[in-house]
């Protein structure tokens, strides 16, 4: 089995006397920001003055700088921009302030890895990747605990990159719950083929297709949200706590016998063959370069397909359901 870190294996002393700053305030940004400074560790975060992020930063008690100016105070530096942004923002204000002897962090391995990032090589370069948003990631610390999370060591020219990386590990509180070390390459392609093939795309393309099958048969849709859509959260919270087994266990013996008799005919050879196809294109960059291109030109398919994603029937019955159940009503996303 896979070593894991934990609390005991890392060192806070580490980073104790460094400056950390945390480049981008958003998800997963406040969160580590906000667990380091809690660490007891120096924390300053870079942003652009037109961000939406320079207020909740400063209430929150960090000095804000501009990107470029916190890259050069710093000595660890952790860019948590959106995937799309993290090679600009590299180029124009971290690459300028880097010297023998710094830190560059990331939380995935996109931009290492399929080389729109060249750092030079004499400094670290590491990533430590929460496995869960930034908002769990921030609460589950405030309660005592942490998410898992991945460790990675790219370059190692101090020779002691990965006393940095468990350390920002622990500051952040992954080591509370594990840590496992990969690599860049293996958490980037195992990231975007769980992400596409079932984690988001799978699931939601099977969430729909239920629903579109059951409301297209003549069932009421509320009733086809429920089934498809709606307890999909009980079956999660038992694997997620109970593993595929626990799962089975719990629901009844005619949710199991379907289970083992019809999973297999949705998901079939021709749709594993069809994952394979989807690893191959993330291993050979073709996705990275399709999603980069994308957001070069602006993002017009990805913005068609985000509109019709939310025109689509699923949306409008799930939002009159949540809105009718009293615990749900009112709850919006961070």
């Amino acid at each position: 089995m896979v070593k894991m870190y934990y609390d005991g294996d890392a060192d806070l002393g580490a980073l104790r006397d460094k400056t950390i700053a945390v480049i981008g305030y958003g998800s997963q940004g406040h969160a580590h920001a906000l667990n380091l400074k809690d660490s007891g560790l120096n924390v300053i975060v870079g942003l652009r003055p037109s961000s939406k992020f320079v207020t909740p930063a400063k209430e929150a008690g960090f000095e804000v700088l501009s990107p470029a100016a916190a890259a050069r105070k710093a000595d660890f530096i952790m860019i948590l921009v959106p995937d799309e942004f993290a090679a600009e923002v590299y180029r124009q204000d971290i690459e300028p302030g880097l010297k023998a002897g710094k830190a560059l962090a990331f939380a995935h391995g996109f931009n290492i890895h399929f080389g729109y990032v060249k750092p030079p090589k004499d400094i670290d370069v590491v990533m430590i990747a929460p496995k869960g948003p930034g908002h769990l990631v921030r609460s589950v610390y405030t309660e005592g605990a942490g998410v898992p999370a991945l460790i990675a060591v790219h370059q190692d020219a101090s020779g002691h990159a990965r006393e940095l990386v468990l350390a920002y590990a622990k500051g952040i509180g992954g080591t509370k719950a594990g840590v496992i070390e990969t690599t860049y390459k293996e958490e980037t392609e195992t990231d975007l083929f769980g992400e596409q093939a079932v984690l988001c795309g799978g699931v939601s393309a099977l969430i729909q297709a239920g629903f579109e099958t059951l409301v297209e048969a003549g069932y009421q849709p509320e009733m086809a949200y429920f089934e498809c859509c709606h307890e999909m959260k009980l079956i999660v919270d038992l694997i997620y706590n109970h593993g595929l087994a626990g799962m089975r266990y719990s629901v009844s013996n005619t949710a199991e016998y379907g289970d083992y008799t019809v999973g297999p005919k949705i998901i079939n050879a021709d749709a594993k063959k069809r994952m394979q196809e989807i690893l191959a294109r993330i291993q050979s960059g073709a996705f990275a370069k399709e999603f980069v291109d994308e957001c070069k030109a602006g993002k017009p398919n990805m913005e068609k397909m985000r509109a019709a994603a939310k025109a689509h029937q699923i949306e409008k019955v799930g939002a009159e359901i949540r809105a009718a159940i009293p615990w749900m009503k009112g709850q919006k996303l961070l």
